[in-house]
């Protein structure tokens, strides 16, 4: 089910039979960028799109989309669709295509030689070749207003304390609020986050570099950060001292470089974290 993205479900519901096109999801995680191209696709196919022989999903393999993933999908779209007048492809987290990977992708988008409807989906779009940005249309999405969030929370039977607290710290993303409904147990592993970042905060530099090495045995180590980093944008909101200020925005600076650091390079976690405790 699709919260919210109203006016981004009525462009796409404009352009449901026209044919090719090259779409750019943008926005940060867990928007639902990703389940809106889904129920295009849905209405698209008046089916659910992985049972449908003209769907396509390119997904990342070992934190990487590679050449020869794009090369399959532009043989694949060369071809007559089986059922429906336009194959549909999702390209998830396209900005880890790697170099190779997005020439090839440039290549297709250049010389289509089929008929397909191509929705890529990135956080990152800056890391995307400018010519494939240019080449596609953006449709940019933006966090979820706490009306709809509570209507569907509403319509679900969540409500009171319990809605009250995911509105509040699922920061407008649906993605956040489907995972703590299906896993309760995710709102209590933030406050414990939380309640261990502020003490971290406080300690001396020994003490943070021994909270590294628990952090390191974390399989849920991004998730952390991610909390870390709604934790602290709250903060800033509610902060009016300039000194503190800019303290926080140094540390949220830090957290966003150390989660793209660990999430798209090689680089050593234990040292990206000691660097970034250092910040506290």
């Amino acid at each position: 089910m699709v919260i919210g993205h109203k006016k981004q479900q009525e462009f796409l519901e404009k352009i449901i039979k026209e044919g090719s096109r090259s779409l750019l999801f943008t926005g940060p995680e867990s928007l639902g960028k990703k389940t809106v191209a889904l129920s295009f696709f849905a209405s698209l196919f008046q089916e659910k799109p992985f049972n449908h022989p003209d769907f396509i999903a390119i997904n990342p393999f070992e934190g990487k989309i590679r050449i020869n993933q794009i090369r399959e999908l532009s043989s694949r779209i060369s071809l007559k669709p089986i059922k429906a007048s336009s194959f549909g492809v999702i390209v998830d987290q396209a900005h880890l295509m790697n170099r190779e990977a997005q020439n090839c992708f440039l290549k297709t988008l250049e010389e289509p030689k089929g008929s397909a409807i191509l929705i890529l989906v990135t956080e990152y779009p800056d890391f995307l070749l400018p010519t494939i940005f240019s080449r596609c249309e953006r449709l940019r999405f933006y966090p979820v207003k706490k009306e709809e969030i509570a209507k569907y929370l509403n319509e679900n039977n969540i409500v009171g304390e319990k809605a009250n607290n995911i509105i509040d710290i699922s920061l407008g993303r649906p993605g956040k609020i489907i995972n703590f409904l299906e896993r309760p147990e995710t709102l209590e592993n933030r406050k414990t986050v939380i309640s261990d970042l502020v003490r971290i905060m406080q300690a001396p530099l020994g003490e943070r570099f021994q909270y590294v090495q628990e952090l390191l045995k974390r399989e849920d180590l991004r998730d952390v950060l991610i909390i870390w980093l709604s934790y602290l944008r709250e903060s800033l909101l509610l902060n009016n001292n300039t000194e503190s200020l800019s303290k926080l925005k140094k540390i949220l600076n830090a957290i966003q470089e150390t989660i793209f650091l660990i999430s798209n390079t090689n680089t050593s976690l234990k040292l990206a974290l000691e660097v970034l405790v250092t910040e506290f």
